[in-house]
């Protein structure tokens, strides 16, 4: 399957505007407590309306009882707590006990995942009958290697029968599968997301467990930011292993994402390159970088990197954020033609002023905020020293409150740099409007890095995906900013 070129001759040349966000933050009518894979539909449709050509999701992996989204369970499998279990076929199981799930301020997602494998499996014992001796659901066990690994793990962890996972990944395939169809339909590009990592207790390290350094696990150093350093806990992968058979994982991880997107993000490029490893329960200040010999960084990033670009037609798009990132990871990126990403709050000139919109590398993507980060107005509130330094910048008082218009004219900024895509976190364009937004700032935060707090990845958009489609004046300002004329130095 030896698809792509190592260095990429089609990106795009001119500018694409999207929207980011987790499936698990929105709500339907329809839906079931969670986003569902059919929710997607009508989003793809607004996407369309308002002049935006890419719709961003969050890793939609399996992470059985954990929240992240970056903590996968396996590398292939779709978690089936988003299947939109309206659109299964008769007879009809009852919904009902779903609805309250809905209404909640934040997603309770052991409740819905409780509720909804328990509706699954008296879904399976009605229909799997007629299912397993179909030519479609035979092909699909064709396709995908993965799936005795995936299902042999979760009956260990479980305690059903094999066949119920499979069934589940079927139905779940099916479904993205018709989002992914619809959305070439209409136009408009579906963007994953690929999980740098996986923990220890995931299908893919117990059934590849020469593929990982089971004594070391990755994490990143002490820096100005956190000066004792991060543990994630999670195993390191053996390069030299995963040398020897080509790769062959990472192969079969992009030929799963080609049957549901059209571009992916790569988390954590960075770590392609060098990763912080840290012997096993020990602190992160103990760590060490792997390889020790920085000169090989940049080579062994750009042959991990030239595997997937020949793997897959995929157009990858690199998270190449951190401390000291852009210095390891520039050159190559830019060698292979991949866009990175570019935060606007972080892009700084030497002498410290916010970078000139006309100067954004056009292979990137710019972005306002992201998952791990405040939402631009909290970050204003918050940072007063930063944003009084943009706001000055702008010719601007600074003030605590950043007002609905000068937010929107910092979200004009970012969809009118010189990078080739702008894509933002769609609560960003929600808190243009009170009524479309939580009461309090500190509501809208996604993640904290670094923490356990029990709001982590449970935030949820406060208006419905029919609110959010029909609010016109929404509407109107979001085709204003599809629209946004290249930078001009006299407007910045």
């Amino acid at each position: 399957m030896e698809k792509g070129n190592s260095c990429r001759k089609d990106a795009p040349t001119v500018s694409r505007h999207g929207i980011a966000l987790p499936l698990f933050s929105c709500r339907s009518h329809q839906s079931c407590g969670i986003g569902e894979f059919l929710d997607l539909l009508p989003l793809i449709d607004w996407c369309q309306q308002i002049g935006f050509q890419i719709l961003q999701l969050a890793p939609l992996n399996d992470t059985g009882e954990n929240a992240s989204p970056y903590s996968p369970i396996s590398s292939c499998a779709l978690d089936p707590i988003f299947l939109s279990l309206h659109a299964l076929i008769e007879p009809r199981l009852p919904l009902d006990e779903f609805r309250a799930l809905n209404s909640l301020p934040y997603l309770d997602r052991l409740a819905v995942r409780e509720k909804k494998m328990a509706w699954l499996l008296r879904y399976f014992s009605l229909h799997f009958h007629k299912t397993v001796t179909s030519p479609s659901y035979a092909r699909f066990l064709q396709k995908h290697s993965w799936l005795p690994e995936y299902a042999a793990f979760q009956t260990e962890e479980e305690g059903e029968e094999p066949s119920f996972y499979l069934f589940l990944q079927y139905l779940a395939f099916t479904q993205m599968e018709e989002v992914k169809r619809y959305a070439e339909k209409k136009g408009i590009a579906l963007q994953g997301d690929l999980p740098f990592l996986l923990p220890e207790t995931s299908a893919d390290v117990r059934a590849h467990p020469s593929l990982f350094c089971a004594n070391l696990t990755a994490g990143s150093p002490p820096d100005i930011f956190n000066t004792e350093g991060q543990n994630w806990d999670f195993p390191i992968y053996d390069i030299d292993a995963m040398r020897k058979d080509g790769f062959c994982w990472w192969q079969r991880r992009l030929h799963t994402f080609e049957s549901l997107y059209h571009l992916y993000r790569i988390d954590h490029v960075l770590g392609f390159f060098r990763l912080w490893a840290i012997p096993r329960e020990q602190k992160a200040t103990e760590g060490f970088f792997l390889p020790s010999d920085r000169f090989s960084w940049a080579s062994q990033g750009k042959e991990i990197l030239s595997h997937l670009l020949r793997f897959s037609n995929l157009k990858p798009i690199a998270e190449d954020l951190g401390s000291h990132a852009k210095e390891v990871t520039s050159q190559v990126l830019h060698e292979l033609k991949i866009p990175g990403t570019r935060i606007m709050r972080w892009e700084e000139t030497k002498t410290g002023a916010p970078l000139p919109y006309s100067l954004y590398d056009p292979l990137s993507v710019t972005s306002v905020s992201n998952f791990d980060t405040e939402p631009l107005p909290l970050w204003w509130k918050s940072h007063p020293i930063e944003a009084g330094r943009f706001a000055e910048w702008k010719g601007w008082t600074y003030e605590t409150a950043l007002s609905q218009e000068k937010t929107f004219e910092i979200l004009l900024d970012a969809h009118g740099t010189s990078s080739l895509y702008h894509i933002n976190p769609l609560q960003e364009y929600l808190l243009l409007f009170p009524e479309l937004s939580w009461p309090h700032l500190e509501q809208e935060r996604m993640h904290l890095p670094g923490t356990n707090l029990p709001t982590n990845w449970t935030y949820r958009f406060r208006p419905s995906i029919e609110e959010i489609t029909a609010h016109l004046p929404l509407c109107e300002k979001m085709r204003r900013l599809a629209k946004k004329a290249p930078p001009r130095d006299d407007a910045i």
